[in-house]
């Protein structure tokens, strides 16, 4: 049976609507929002709101997302920028901040019931890189571990913040690198993260053409270089440069 207009069904429980909202960040993505946002629809059909925040694109990303999106807002460049613009608009109980290249597991309507029904502060899901290399199992093996031990997840596993608690830490920082690790470390000690154990699916592209060892020196450099208290701005270009 369908839901009432302005109600979800979740898990056959017709619940007020949006409970959830979905931030997705671009940044000349013509390539691949329409397909990332095609696999959202069927969430959509059940009440969870999308919001694509763009950056300024100059391609067709915002022509195409605008009619596979609630919302399509626009603003200045920056991942943590874009998502505290979609964010400002966003109408539901809980904010997830999925990438475009990160794809929800089959079971997403299963864990957003369960991420309902037990009302926690903030989280992230498991994840899984696309790659079929026997490395990317290692990588991924070690991103769960890691964040799982440390409470600090990265943007790669669509942390999720109650709405109320995120305007209450003031959002994201607004800082050009490191925007996920810094929310995490502003909630990991005064809130117990809800770990959603299906995993997303982020693509393996940057490992792919960058190289896996690189990237994985890369990146762990950089965490190193900011537990260690070098400016984002630095690291940021230390990352568009690697």
């Amino acid at each position: 049976m369908a839901a009432p207009p302005g109600r979800v069904a979740v898990a056959g429980v017709h619940l007020p609507s949006p409970l959830i909202s979905i931030v997705m960040p671009v940044l000349n993505e013509a390539d691949v929002i329409a397909g990332a946002l095609k696999r959202l629809q069927p969430l959509r059909a059940l009440g969870v709101e999308v919001i694509v925040a763009d950056g300024g694109s100059d391609d067709d990303t915002v022509a195409l997302a605008a009619p596979l999106a609630d919302q399509v807002v626009e603003g200045l460049p920056g991942r943590a920028t874009q998502m505290n613009t979609g964010a400002r608009v966003a109408s539901g109980r809980f904010l997830c901040f999925l990438h475009v290249d990160t794809e929800l597991p089959a079971d997403i309507t299963q864990q957003f019931a369960q991420l309902i029904d037990r009302d926690p502060m903030w989280g992230f899901c498991a994840v899984r890189l696309s790659g079929k290399q026997r490395a990317f199992r290692v990588i991924e093996w070690c991103m769960n571990w890691r964040s799982r031990l440390t409470r600090m997840p990265t943007g790669d596993q669509m942390q999720f913040v109650r709405a109320d608690i995120f305007r209450f830490v003031g959002g994201f920082p607004d800082i050009p690198l490191m925007e996920d690790i810094a929310m995490a470390s502003r909630l990991r000690w005064k809130h117990k993260p809800f770990r959603i154990p299906s995993p997303v699916i982020t693509s393996s592209r940057r490992w792919e053409q960058q190289g896996i060892v690189r990237t994985v020196l890369l990146m762990w450099w950089l965490r190193l270089q900011y537990a260690l208290g070098v400016s984002p701005h630095t690291l940021a270009r230390q990352y568009r440069r690697g």
